[in-house]
């Protein structure tokens, strides 16, 4: 394993742990969370991203839906609108707390602020976030076979995302 791949596998883990205490007492968020990290994980890395790209989809799924605490506060909503505005400056306070670069930030603070906003899918690493959300959200939401249609028809697009979901749901 290279110095590189520990570093980045140490931020991840500590993000993960710093997503669930901020989320303490909410299992379904925190569950939530982890769920589509782990899809996220697995899908980026059959697609091929390298590895920086990879490394920001990950902190990106951890961090997804940081924002619904402070949307629910200040909005009295957990909307995916309210969470695209709140979830960026939480985002970057956690990722600036680990020393990522700003690069990175910026594009982890986009892919947080925008993962309900379909049509600014702008790259593979954002289509991976929009796919792996999806298929916990299905899940979680117990869609219907017309929905799940739906969203294949229109918002799946690797081919590893929809061989997950014809595993889970077809």
């Amino acid at each position: 394993m290279t110095d590189d791949k520990i570093i980045t596998d140490k931020i991840i883990s500590t993000l993960v742990i710093k997503m669930a205490e901020y989320n303490q007492g909410d299992t379904r968020r925190i569950n939530h969370a982890l769920k589509v990290f782990s899809f996220a994980q697995t899908i980026g890395r059959a697609e091929g991203l390298c590895p920086g790209m990879q490394f920001q989809l990950e902190m990106a799924a951890i961090l997804h839906d940081i924002g619904i605490h402070e949307s629910e506060k200040k909005h009295s909503s957990s909307n995916g609108k309210y969470q695209e505005i709140e979830g960026p400056v939480i985002a970057e306070n956690f990722l600036k707390s680990l020393d990522i670069c700003q690069e990175c930030i910026d594009r982890v603070k986009f892919l947080v602020g925008h993962h309900h906003t379909y049509p600014a899918i702008d790259q593979l690493d954002f289509q991976i976030l929009v796919e792996s959300d999806f298929l916990v959200n299905i899940d979680e939401d117990q869609m219907n076979s017309a929905q799940i249609e739906a969203i294949k028809k229109n918002i799946f697009k690797t081919q590893t995302g929809i061989r997950l979901l014809n595993a889970l749901f077809m």
